[in-house]
């Protein structure tokens, strides 16, 4: 074991970054190359046809099978000439990654041969094995039959020999298995409802369009340290380790310049990033010791989601080339900072107006005022939903450690914002008037075209505006962002829905009361649902420190949801205000979430039941055994000082050492009987029926019993022989060379 681990601990040290050739091109000339988008179609498609995908890519018209059939021959002509021989439906089910099955073109030619064939019957749908999924009961094992069906929004595109084309999942019955379904039926749910909303300001807007920009932070190991920690390739996080003398205490990694393996890395995975048509803009350090970030330019939210699992998958296959290892845990080392993927969300509209960005007439302020608010307003009366939506077994790790921010969602605006929502609600009724007859006039202080640099920044704040846009910073590093986003989405579409019914029912009020004159009816009857939405969201705008114990109380007194337990949290899926705003906005069915729940319960259970597996046996199999094996060392020594010292002496000798015996005896016994409590915590907890109880036992029960091992464990990696110590410590870990 002493020779295992500092041979993988020294060749780590030795690796040389590979040599990683750019394509001669400059990344514009290359972006896309492997994906069978507009350029792509209009080469390869009949003009009528592509004509109609145009209009079923960006209005949602039907597509008809004629049509398919010419897309599919279409793309295979592409893809035959870019060495592809299979084609797969490629989705995302409940597991947080994704699936596909590759079949071949190939197909008998009915003469004893073969010939390569694809139809718009192939390319639209599938039949994957839907009982072999995740499912939450919608599907028994005896009831197989699910289908993938093309989602043409998002482009078709090339791994390796096979053609990958975007799909959605759904059972037999009709029920989303997966998360793009759910997702586009948000994203047409704020669509309908913001479009109506723009019509206010702008009647010639016919779409609204949710953007989303993901950052994604992640950690690099060395595959050798890697495959010497079973906690690491089991689990994804270490479940025990001192911390190391320095880790990022300094701040010397964050910004800092990038190891010369990294950059050869980064460069291998930006190149064929961008041959896949993921925009990938910015790279740089994280605070942590090997801690990275990539960050691409924002998309069409659909779009950004796929692009976000593509490079997920990407990233951990050319990680493996360049002898690393990809951590997408959210904390997978204690102590310094875990991982997130900031989702920078906003909406625009067809005629490229950002409906988060203020304007420079009152008008346009008035719609940024607006849609803020009603923003606040979806966020507000779905809180805990919010929260559910990011929460898991991984995340609950990060959420309110070191630059996390903390479990409680509230939203940071700054201060202009904030004194902008604040006159409005206080302003006298008659601040609003028409300068001539279309224009409006209000007294409000004029807002800069752009806030990002005219207000700070509030890293605690899980939902803050910068500028034009909000930064939901409380997405987990390896969760799907469709969750965040279906959430976010079906919550500010119902407030928009709810208060263009509220303003609707007033203007007719107002048009008998501004009769005569040249105010207008509709803009005070806006004004007047503002100043009572501002009101009542108001306890969701904190601008100050999410970490402090005063807030969490504070925020209780506000009526926020605090709970911290994982399996609670996801309760907030099942309330009565979530379940109709998702079944009134055509979501998702009461079924499909009590489903999910499901899914999310055993998914938390089976998580903490491996991590419990897992410690258990380093703890008897590694851990005990050398601890006793360095013990004994120590007891020889102290039978060989009383041999060769007269007794007086040997006893202050040997002093240290019996106090170390003593203390190795004291934690081996602890940590035995800690295992023991777990084992049989984990026997109790598996005895209970439903999910739902079986994840709270095993977070209240089983979960705490994790961390009483590990501070025992740690305390013995310090005063045992390093060179016993069986697996990779901290500062072998953290620090590429």
């Amino acid at each position: 074991m002493e020779a295992l681990r500092f041979q993988v601990v020294g060749e780590a040290f030795k690796k040389k970054p590979l040599d990683v050739k750019a394509p001669s091109e400059r990344p514009y000339e290359y972006f896309g190359k492997k994906v069978f988008n507009r350029e792509k179609m209009y080469k390869y498609l009949p003009k009528d046809v592509y004509e109609k995908m145009i209009d079923v890519i960006d209005n949602g018209a039907r597509l008809d099978r004629t049509v398919a059939d010419a897309v599919a021959a279409g793309m295979k002509q592409w893809a035959v000439e870019n060495g592809v021989t299979h084609y797969t439906h490629w989705f995302q089910p409940l597991t947080e990654g994704t699936a596909e099955k590759h079949d071949s073109f190939i197909e008998h030619d009915g003469k004893g041969g073969m010939v390569e064939e694809f139809t718009g019957k192939l390319l639209v749908q599938q039949e994957p094995d839907a009982s072999s999924f995740p499912s939450g009961g919608i599907r028994s094992t005896f009831e197989a039959r699910g289908y993938s069906a093309w989602d043409p929004t998002s482009p078709v595109f090339i791994i390796d020999d096979t053609l990958c084309i975007p799909t959605v999942f759904i059972s037999y019955s009709g029920e989303a298995l997966d998360y793009k379904a759910p997702l586009l039926r948000a994203l047409h749910a704020v669509n309908v409802a913001a479009t109506d909303v723009c019509h206010y300001f702008d009647p010639s807007v016919k779409k609204v369009t949710s953007n989303l920009g993901w950052e994604q932070e992640y950690f690099l190991v060395d595959e050798g340290l890697y495959a010497a920690r079973p906690d690491l390739l089991l689990t994804g996080r270490t479940l025990m380790g001192h911390d190391s003398a320095k880790n990022q205490q300094m701040d010397d990694h964050y910004f800092g310049a990038i190891p010369e393996r990294v950059a050869a890395f980064m460069r291998d995975l930006e190149i064929q990033a961008l041959e896949l048509g993921v925009p990938c803009k910015t790279r740089h350090n994280e605070v942590a010791p090997n801690q990275f970030e990539l960050a691409p330019i924002f998309e069409e939210t659909n779009l950004a989601v796929d692009h976000n699992m593509m490079l997920m998958s990407l990233m951990k296959k050319i990680a493996r080339k360049h002898g690393f290892r990809v951590l997408l845990h959210e904390k997978p080392f204690a102590g310094i900072n875990g991982s997130g993927k900031h989702n920078n969300w906003s909406l625009s509209t067809d005629n490229g107006i950002l409906l988060h960005a203020p304007g420079k007439t009152p008008e346009q302020n008035l719609r940024f005022a607006t849609f803020i608010v009603e923003t606040l307003m979806g966020v507000y009366r779905h809180n805990g939903l919010l929260k559910a939506s990011i929460m898991s077994a991984t995340n609950a790790h990060r959420l309110g450690a070191n630059e996390a921010p903390p479990a409680i969602v509230s939203s940071f605006l700054g201060k202009q914002v904030s004194e902008l929502l604040d006159h409005i609600e206080t302003a006298d009724k008659d601040f609003l008037a028409m300068a001539g007859k279309q224009g409006l006039k209000m007294d409000i202080p004029e807002i800069p075209e752009l806030l990002i640099d005219n207000t700070d920044r509030n890293r605690t704040s899980p939902f803050a505006f910068t500028g034009n846009r909000f930064e939901f910073r409380a997405v987990g590093s390896e969760a799907n962002c469709a969750s965040a986003m279906i959430a976010l989405n079906s919550a500010v579409a119902e407030a928009l829905v709810d208060f263009k019914k509220r303003v609707d029912a007033r203007i007719p009020a107002f048009e008998k009361q501004l009769a005569g004159t040249e105010h207008s009816a509709k803009f005070h009857a806006i004004i007047d649902v503002l100043r009572e939405d501002i009101k009542t969201c108001k306890p969701i705008r904190f601008d100050g420190n999410g970490y402090s114990d005063e807030w969490v109380a504070e925020a209780e007194k506000r009526g926020l949801d605090v709970e911290k337990s994982c399996p609670k949290i996801f309760e907030r899926y099942l309330d009565k205000e979530s379940i109709d705003m998702f079944e009134s906005l055509g979501v998702m069915t009461q079924k499909e979430l009590e489903a999910r729940n499901e899914v999310k319960w055993e998914t938390y259970t089976k998580k903490i039941q491996i991590e419990a597996r897992v410690l258990g046996d380093l703890s008897m199999n590694h851990i005990i055994p050398v601890a006793t094996s360095y013990q004994s060392e120590l007891l020889k020594n102290v039978g060989n000082m009383a041999v060769v010292f007269p007794i007086d002496t040997a006893d202050k000798l040997s002093a240290r050492n019996k106090k170390i015996i003593q203390e190795i005896a004291e934690r081996t016994s602890a940590i035995e009987k800690g295992v023991e409590e777990l084992v049989e915590a984990r026997k109790k907890a598996n005895k209970i029926d439903g999910e739902h109880e079986k994840a709270i036992a095993y977070h209240d029960k089983v979960e705490p019993k994790l961390d009483e091992i590990r501070y025992q464990i740690d305390k013995l990696e310090l005063i045992v022989d390093d060179a016993l110590w069986p697996l990779p410590k901290y500062r072998e870990l953290l620090f590429i060379r």
